[in-house]
């Protein structure tokens, strides 16, 4: 009896934990968490060059080489997780799941100056357009498009 007051008490904290937005679920979608480490940091507003060089090196974009671009979008991620319940549109590739919405970014730009791993980025901030591929039911970020 103990045991499953317990186990009822743990389930109440998790679901308080999940309405309050502090515990996101786990959707077991790779691409999901690829773009969590690739895209996301709600933590600043904007970033600079210092921000671009760090950022990049510590989600680990240059490891083996430099990736050439990456915006990084300073938003919450239900914020961000919104913008796949809004119209589909087309996709670079042409699939139509695809979402627009404007956000704050951090643009970071392979300024070619150094080889892997210590890459060398610009940097630009700004409040603007994002296009973001969704999958999944519910619908979640899956690749950056533009």
């Amino acid at each position: 009896m103990a045991l499953l007051k317990t186990l009822s008490s743990l389930l109440l904290l998790l679901l308080t934990l999940l309405g309050l937005g502090l515990v996101q679920p786990s959707y077991g979608q790779p691409m999901y968490k690829r773009f969590l480490r690739q895209h996301v940091d709600p933590t600043v507003t904007g970033g600079d060059v210092k921000y671009c060089n760090l950022m990049m090196q510590r989600r680990r974009m240059t490891q083996f080489r430099c990736k050439q671009f990456n915006t990084f979008i300073h938003e919450d991620i239900w914020n961000i997780r919104s913008i796949c319940s809004t119209t589909n549109i087309q996709c670079k590739n042409g699939k139509m799941n695809c979402h627009e919405g404007v956000m704050s970014v951090t643009d970071c730009r392979d300024t070619g100056s150094s080889p892997a791993p210590n890459c060398r980025y610009g940097a630009r901030a700004s409040t603007r357009r994002v296009v973001i591929a969704c999958e999944g039911n519910p619908p979640v970020p899956v690749h950056f498009d533009g």
